[in-house]
């Protein structure tokens, strides 16, 4: 994933917010090739501002009914 519009060094210091963004900017805007990890996006499922439909999406293939 390439982000050209934030400084990721900065970011990178706070380890959480890093992690959120990251899984944000993956899911929002595409994963160039990289995967995803269902486990992190369940620790930060509440707090996560993700695309309506993309999170509909998701939250069904993490909790299958």
């Amino acid at each position: 994933m390439r982000n050209w519009s934030i400084d990721t060094t900065e970011l990178k210091k706070d380890k959480k917010q890093y992690a959120i963004w990251r899984l944000e900017q993956m899911v929002n805007f595409g994963l160039a090739g990289e995967k995803i990890n269902g486990q992190e996006i369940k620790k930060y499922w509440d707090i996560l501002d993700l695309d309506r439909a993309k999170k509909s999406y998701l939250k069904m293939i993490l909790w299958p009914k």
